[in-house]
């Protein structure tokens, strides 16, 4: 987690100020690509919290307010980064196999407005981790956590258990299908030669392969230990060991904030060009200030 601040937080800000300062005009995609920037400054926020948490050994010395407010962060970033990375994948697939449909020329206003929904919705089945005491005292040690053990789960806790599930499972095969649909159709069409064609593939390639690093380990160690625990309750050796694993994996999660960027590159040639022009421009104004003064020139040659 610490490698994931020191690459992420650069990386982000970096993105941030080509989005805001050197973007010359948006389009829908690149708005969703923003909106995916402003989730990883939540996660950015927040890690700092959960490593000082894992070099004490799971002490929590934050208080149970922010126990909760630190964990809805933490979700609200993992729901937004996988809803932002499907709806550019799904911009990628209409614009490619569907150029002709009304979502592919959707304007920068409504896209703005499916913003909107979007954190609204991923806002919303966030609330029961606000709503419950994750704060736990287990003898001389505080725990926060969001999966804990309980005599038996509240019913809050309940959804965000089924959308830690959903929200991977039903993008993940939705991003496969789209991803799946691309290659066959250019393949028919033998398009895919062409620049543009091609970048769409590249982009919709690597937010899979994002989506997959990041977050399916937690999803089967996750899954795994919840059927230990059910099926095999007095397997405790297992049950111990995918719960480590689980607790590891979710640190996959937050490497989405470092990841991001690359997405930002293979899926926005306008934020690539802003990448090369800012270069170019920070080339001259360094070439231009080590430029000797025509004053000190002229002194030289006399």
């Amino acid at each position: 987690m610490i490698v994931e601040m020191i690459v992420g937080l650069p990386g982000n800000i970096i993105a941030l100020w080509i989005f805001w300062f050197r973007m010359k005009f948006w389009k829908p995609h690149t708005l969703f690509l923003f909106n995916l920037v402003l989730a990883d400054f939540l996660l950015l926020i927040s890690v700092p919290f959960r490593i000082d948490n894992h070099l004490r050994e799971e002490y929590w010395v934050f208080g149970p307010v922010w126990c909760r407010i630190n964990l809805f962060m933490l979700a609200v970033n993992r729901s937004a980064s996988i809803a932002f990375m499907t709806v550019v994948a799904l911009d990628r697939y209409f614009k490619v196999v569907h150029p002709h449909h009304c979502i592919s020329h959707i304007n920068v206003t409504k896209a703005g407005w499916v913003a909107v929904l979007m954190w609204t919705v991923v806002i919303a089945i966030r609330i029961p981790l606000l709503t419950t005491n994750l704060h736990q005292q287990d003898g001389n040690v505080s725990l926060c956590r969001s999966f804990n053990t309980y005599d038996k789960i509240p019913l809050g806790i309940k959804v965000y258990y089924v959308a830690f599930v959903a929200e991977f499972l039903l993008p993940w095969f939705l991003l496969l299908f789209c991803s799946a649909r691309i290659a066959c159709y250019l393949h028919q069409r033998q398009m895919d030669k062409q620049k543009g064609v091609r970048r769409a593939i590249r982009a919709v390639g690597v937010i899979n392969l994002v989506f997959t690093i990041c977050f399916l380990p937690s999803i089967i160690t996750g899954l795994g230990g919840m059927y230990m625990k059910y099926y095999h309750p007095m397997d405790l050796t297992c049950y111990n060991l995918l719960t480590q694993l689980f607790m590891m994996c979710i640190g996959f999660t937050y490497l989405n904030s470092a990841l991001d960027p690359v997405i930002y590159f293979f899926s926005s040639s306008m934020f690539l060009d802003a990448v090369k022009s800012s270069i170019c421009h920070l080339c001259f104004k360094k070439r231009k200030n080590l430029r000797p003064s025509s004053d000190h020139a002229s002194s030289v040659y006399l």
